[in-house]
């Protein structure tokens, strides 16, 4: 699993994406949007699900400890960014445990720290209101739901500035084979048009609009 991580992280969220129409996956996490802009993060999806306090319930970021090198904090708070469920203290221990970064379905707070640390974080927004008290954990390593797309425990997501892509881990092996194709066949477009070509051309050489379609062979061209 490391391996193919790493594999992925290397290719853009681009042609992720369009691996995953190729094999009909949806996967998009539009509403969400980085805190630190032109950061990557690519890792397994640890899920947590909050809910709003029963009472005085402080369990804001207890499930940290749970995580292992490598793993990627995936939080739906349902997208409620009345106060934060992620900060600084919470950061720190990520970095220097080896988490892959968060992906918050919500708000986090301390965004000086953060930078500082270069943690990468996803979030549909900030606040410096705190969530302790406020909310609760409901869950851990359950589905989730974010913008429509389910995510459970094991998948792999990518996220950088063009976006956030969740690809299922029982299809990983065959969404980054056919993403590299697709990122190989796009730097051969981009080279026929350092060499002079039209872009139209370029693009026909290579079946450029078809690359996303299901069914279609990533092998076949009109010409170098």
């Amino acid at each position: 699993m490391k391996n193919i991580i790493e594999n992925i992280k290397k290719l853009d969220t681009t042609c992720i994406s369009d691996a995953c129409d190729r094999l009909e996956i949806s996967g998009s996490l539009s509403s969400l949007k980085p805190i630190l802009p032109g950061s990557k993060l690519c890792g397994r999806a640890f899920t947590v699900k909050y809910r709003p306090s029963s009472g005085n319930n402080s369990t804001v970021g207890d499930f940290l400890d749970d995580l292992k090198e490598g793993d990627l904090a995936v939080i739906d708070n349902g997208g409620k960014t009345d106060a934060t469920v992620w900060g600084d203290i919470m950061s720190l221990y990520s970095k220097i445990n080896g988490i892959a970064g968060a992906i918050i379905n919500g708000a986090c707070r301390d965004i000086p720290e953060i930078k500082k640390l270069g943690f990468p974080i996803f979030s549909a927004g900030t606040n410096a209101v705190t969530g302790k008290g406020r909310y609760e954990i409901e869950y851990i390593q359950k589905a989730i739901y974010i913008d429509n797309t389910k995510i459970v425990p094991g998948d792999i997501i990518i996220a950088d500035d063009s976006g956030i892509i969740c690809i299922p881990e029982n299809k990983a092996e065959e969404v980054y084979e056919i993403a590299k194709s697709i990122n190989d066949i796009e730097e051969k477009i981009k080279q026929a048009i350092q060499s002079g070509k039209p872009l139209n051309v370029a693009r026909n050489m290579y079946n450029y609009h078809n690359l996303q379609k299901p069914n279609t062979n990533l092998d076949s061209k009109k010409g170098d």
